[in-house]
């Protein structure tokens, strides 16, 4: 992505209210006029703000009349980044809650370094595409991003962890027990009430390549009735153990599914999922995970021939605003062109999604140069992962260019995984640098204020940079969802290219 005309530091407002607002002033393209923002935003732990800026919510109207259909057909899909209802307001358990969520981001970071796979094709007869909300997991116990989908076509919805390291796609099944899945919010998914569900017999190719590139394993047998060694009488059974411990086991099975809500959902049938009846780890409430990885078990594999191969998404900034997940082509909003970058496989991590960093800048496009490369490792783009991960030696580089932009504001002590932070609450205006990562191809990406601080305290006694560091140099490098927020990010896997462009994140 393009960086603005003008890219230099945000601009910030704070006034101590109840509770502290703070408004960024950032540098706009249209002739440097600024944009509001609030605390609330920046946390990404309150309310959005109404968009009041009429001129900008009528170009966005001008672009969507605009915009020519899409080469494929399109289905949209919410995203939230759910209610804030179980994040305390006690600071002392506001506190306990985020290190526990920041504990567990850690353990999904390590679980993605290099490692045998541990996460996990229905063909459709027309091109399409699709657009699903997406919404914040807090409420889920998860800093990641949910949606919601149906089975059996049934109007249930079911809430899953949206997870572009991963393949699989699963829910919990009945009957699963509090002793083997742990509790969700939605009502469980019965197999036994959907006309269309099958499992998937232990000699279909699903069972075997496809599973173990998922997976990292092949699936297992067992006799529902007759039949030899490994034949269609037995089921096959799937089992996914992610590297921080988490897990899901069960059947693998076919079904209908459901994207876009019950109301107007587009209709897959045979999709391949694991209904999983052993079921434990950092899925808090959801009902399961949505696979949107790269091998042919995955959402995108399945559905390639409907939705081309490409998929997007636009990560709301707050708990309370909702953003999208597309599925092929459709007009987006974005409010600056798509920048695009290339997509890199690495054969020994098949799932995952890489590009190439080739230096980052802090203080905006014309800022001092803070790392001129990210070395020889790819880096990883994840929507699961939650802080952006660097190589010690780049991270350094970059703290410490923030911290020289940034030595007018007294520290505060480090936050779980976050080292370098800051007491604001005695401070009226705050100017906060921000990050352009420059990528293979001259695509440029600006993470912007509220990708740029994480608030520890709602008082703005504690707010830490929002980065942190691997523990070794030959690690790989992980872009977190948030640094992604207000991004609309496209995945095009038969071009085999990323792209991004600013994006106000709505589900309208």
């Amino acid at each position: 992505m393009a960086a603005p005309a003008s890219s230099s530091p945000a601009r910030l407002l704070l006034r101590v209210l109840l509770p502290l607002v703070v408004a960024a002033l950032v540098a706009g393209g249209d002739g440097g006029r600024p944009v509001v923002a609030a605390l609330k935003e920046l946390d990404g732990f309150g309310t959005a703000r109404k968009n009041t800026d009429s001129k900008r919510a009528e170009m966005l109207g001008e672009q969507k009349k605009r915009a020519k259909p899409p080469r494929t057909s399109t289905t949209v899909l919410e995203l939230k980044h759910h209610s804030l209802s179980t994040v305390p307001d006690d600071p002392a358990a506001r506190d306990r809650y985020l290190r526990r969520l920041l504990a567990a981001d850690e353990a999904r970071a390590n679980s993605l370094q290099p490692r045998s796979n541990s996460r996990a094709s229905t063909t459709q007869s027309s091109q399409g595409a699709a657009e699903v909300p997406l919404t914040s997991g807090i409420k889920f116990q998860t800093l990641n991003y949910v949606t919601t989908i149906q089975l059996g076509g049934g109007a249930a919805n079911l809430t899953v962890i949206v997870d572009t390291g991963s393949d699989l796609t699963w829910v919990q099944c009945k009957p699963c027990s509090s002793s083997s899945c742990y509790a969700q919010r939605d009502p469980l998914f019965d197999p036994a009430g959907s006309a269309t569900y099958a499992a998937v017999p232990c000699n279909a190719s699903a069972c075997a390549a496809s599973l173990k590139a998922a997976t990292g394993a092949p699936g297992s047998c067992a006799t529902t009735g007759g039949g030899g060694s490994g034949g269609a009488s037995e089921k096959c059974y799937y089992a996914v153990a992610y590297g921080d411990g988490s897990f899901s086991r069960g059947v693998l099975a076919t079904d209908t599914v459901g994207l876009g809500g019950a109301a107007a959902a587009a209709s897959l049938e045979g999709f391949v999922f694991g209904c999983g009846l052993s079921n434990r780890g950092l899925f808090g409430g959801a009902a399961g995970l949505m696979g949107l990885g790269r091998t042919a078990l995955s959402l995108v594999s399945q559905t390639a021939a409907r939705y081309g191969g490409v998929f997007s998404y636009c990560l709301p900034a707050t708990t309370a605003a909702t953003g999208s997940l597309s599925l092929g082509e459709p007009s987006y909003r974005n409010t600056t062109p798509v920048a695009y970058t290339r997509m890199i496989a690495d054969p020994s991590q098949p799932p995952f999604y890489f590009l190439n960093v080739t230096g980052a800048a802090v203080g905006g496009e014309g800022g001092p140069l803070a790392a001129s490369g990210f070395g020889a490792a790819n880096v990883l783009i994840d929507s699961g992962t939650v802080i952006t991960r660097l190589a010690p030696s780049v991270y350094r580089a970059v703290r410490d260019e923030f911290a020289r932009q940034f030595k007018q504001y007294p520290s505060a002590p480090g936050f779980s995984i976050l080292d370098t932070c800051y007491d604001l609450s005695g401070h009226d205006e705050v100017k906060v640098p921000l990050l352009t990562l420059r990528l293979e191809g001259g695509a440029d990406v600006t993470v912007d204020a509220a990708g740029m601080l994480f608030v520890v305290k709602k008082d703005g006694s504690q707010v830490c940079l929002a980065m942190a560091s691997l523990s070794y140099e030959d690690q790989t490098p992980i872009i977190g969802n948030y640094q992604q927020k207000n991004k609309r990010v496209v995945y095009d896997t038969v071009a085999s290219r990323i792209g991004f462009a600013d994006e106000e994140c709505s589900f309208v």
